[in-house]
Parts: structure tokens; sequence; C-alpha cells
């Protein structure tokens, strides 16, 4: 009897098909982008089918492809948290860039004082001077929007272009090493203060902090009563004040956070990818993780899955590109198709018939 009146209540089966529409349409969207992907494919005399064959090989055919995969998703998870976590209050943070590049910087520079230190103290620290920076760079894009109504897409933008040129004034002067000739950098970490792999694998453990933050992040928005608060004022804002929500609190709170773990992705590529703070860190990590964010609907458990598929069509570019003969840019054509038909899927959202319940 119980089962029959929440039946009723929800709409009857009718409830499944709105809980799966979140899902189904940005994976329909995905497929969309590939499709057109395919005919700009066949227009430059290209195989589309070709093309997924070595996508396949190069990301997911092997033991060393799923490792290479792994190892460029552990900073697009946290890229991508960046972009979801203030999206949770309607606002669009688009320069994650910018905090992944600080968050390196401080980790080398922080890594100076702490030669000769023991991993165990000197890597936390590290790791605390990332996620500050980070955190400091992005939130201030929240302070602006709250306390001087800047939007938040331009101003995280410009500030992810001022980051870059901040870290190539830092790596090529006050922190440069000297022996750092062709390529400047800050100096090399000790080998105390690498991070290592992951037990069996050759991926480091930037990968589980991703992944772990991911998880934590999911239980933030949806098992807290800032989580709840945040959806609240990411609804309607007006409604969220009305009801005495401290909505500036949320945003500079949530876009901190966002930052702070951009920033954490800095540090794991200076400790344990590059070794050092140089021009490496504008690696593109932000902009794609513009692209998970969307394509997981901003929610932190999908951004798992959706962040090693997009990492495993970057760790297969270069097998596409020497065996296809494609330019380089061909991944950044094929993510530029796919965020599109991810915007235009927008407006797919409560109107297909499919997941109308019927008689709803």
């Amino acid at each position: 009897m119980a089962v029959a009146e929440t039946m009723v209540q929800t709409g009857g089966g009718g409830a499944w098909l709105r809980r799966a529409e979140p899902v189904a349409i940005p994976v329909l969207a995905l497929l969309a982008g590939l499709a057109v992907f395919g005919l700009f494919l066949l227009t430059q005399g290209r195989s589309p089918f070709a093309f997924l064959a070595y996508v396949w090989q190069g990301a997911f055919g092997s033991a060393f492809s799923w490792q290479n995969t792994l190892s460029r998703a552990a900073p697009l998870l946290m890229a991508a948290l960046c972009v979801a976590l203030p999206a949770r209050l309607g606002l669009v943070v688009i320069g994650g860039e910018g905090a992944i590049v600080l968050g390196g910087v401080a980790a080398g520079a922080m890594a100076l004082p702490l030669a000769g230190m023991p991993g165990p103290v000197g890597i936390p620290l590290m790791a605390l001077a990332a996620m500050v920076a980070g955190g400091i760079w992005i939130g201030l894009a929240g302070a602006l929007r709250h306390y001087r109504g800047v939007n938040e897409t331009i101003s995280s933008l410009l500030l992810s272009y001022i980051a870059i040129a901040l870290m190539n004034h830092l790596v090529e002067g006050p922190l440069r090493d000297p022996a750092s000739l062709n390529k400047p950098s800050t100096a090399p970490l000790d080998e105390a203060l690498r991070v290592g792999m992951l037990p069996g694998l050759s991926v480091h453990w930037g990968l589980a902090f991703g992944i772990l933050a991911c998880i934590l992040c999911w239980v933030l928005i949806e098992r807290t009563t800032w989580g709840f608060a945040a959806r609240i004022a990411g609804g309607n804002v007006r409604a969220a004040q009305v009801q005495g929500l401290p909505v500036g609190k949320l945003i500079l709170g949530f876009t901190a956070l966002g930052g702070a773990f951009a920033g954490l992705a800095g540090f794991f590529e200076v400790a344990a990818i590059h070794g050092s703070a140089n021009a490496s860190l504008a690696a593109g990590y932000g902009y794609t993780g513009i692209l998970i964010a969307f394509l997981a609907r901003h929610n932190a458990l999908a951004i798992i899955p959706v962040a090693i598929l997009l990492a495993g069509f970057d760790a297969s570019s270069g097998l596409v590109q020497r065996r296809m003969d494609l330019p380089d840019a061909t991944m950044a054509v094929l993510q530029g198709i796919v965020f599109m038909a991810i915007l235009m899927s927008d407006a797919a959202y409560g109107r297909l018939a499919i997941f109308k319940p019927k008689g709803g």
C-alpha cells in the first residue's frame, strides 16, 4: 500500500525518467558532438572509425594506456571541481587554469625553505601553500561578484591570464634557478618532497586525492546544510536572501574551495610530474575542466568518469596524430565541438517527450 501511494505521489514509473534525464541528455550531446566531429574528419579524408579505434588503443587498450590516462585524469578531476562547486550557486567560473598555475608556483616556492625537511612535514606544507594560493585567486573572482557585481565569468578568465603572466615573471625572475638555462624554472625539489606513485601503479597519488575530493564535494553538496543552502541560492538568489541564507559567505566559500582544489592540482603537477615550477604548468587542464564540469552537469561524482574519458582523449592524441597524420590541434577541435553540443543540449531539458511520464 505504501509503495502504491509512493508511486502515485511520484508520478508512477515516470519518476525514473526524470532521474535519467540529467544523465541521458549529456550522453546524447556527447554522441552528437562525436558525430559532428566524424563529419569533420570525413572532410579531411580520414575515417571516424579509425579515429575511435586509435583513441581506444591509446587511452584504454593496454595497462600502459590506462596508466597514462589515469595520470592525466588526476589534475582534470580537481580542475573540474573548480568549475562545478561555484556552479551550484549559479556562478560560471572558468579561471581554473590560473589557480592551477599559481598553486604550482606556490608549491615550488614553498619547497625552497623546506629543503632538507622530511617529506611527511614538507609535502603537506607545500600542498597547503598551493591550496591557499588557488583559493585566494578564485575567491577573488567570488569577492568581485559579491561586493562589486563584477561578472565572475569575465573576471575569472582575466585573472587566469594575469596568473599565467605572474607565473612567467616569477619563474623567469625572482624564483628562477640559475641552473635552468633553456627552460626557466624554480629549483628542483628535494627527493623527499616528491610525491610518489600509488602502490602497484605508475600513477601518482594525485589521482587518489582527486577522486577523494570529488566524493567529499558530493557529500558537501548533497548531504550538508551548506550544500543545501548553496543549491537553494543557485536556484533563486532572492528566495535564499529572503530566507536569511548567507549568500555572500556561500559565494566566497565555494569559489575559494573550488580554487583550492585547482591549486592542489598545481601542487601535484610540481611535486609528482615536473619536479619544479615552470611554464609547463599552463597545460590547459583548467580549460578542459570546464568541459568536464558541464558534461557532468556539475555533479561531483559524475566528474570522475567524465574526467577519465576526456583524459583518454588527451592520452591518445599523440597516437592519433602519428597514425592518421592529423595536426596536434585535432583534439582541441573535438573538445570545442563537444562543448558546443553540451551548451546547446541545455535547451532540451524538460522538452523531450521521452522523459515525460504518461499523463504528465
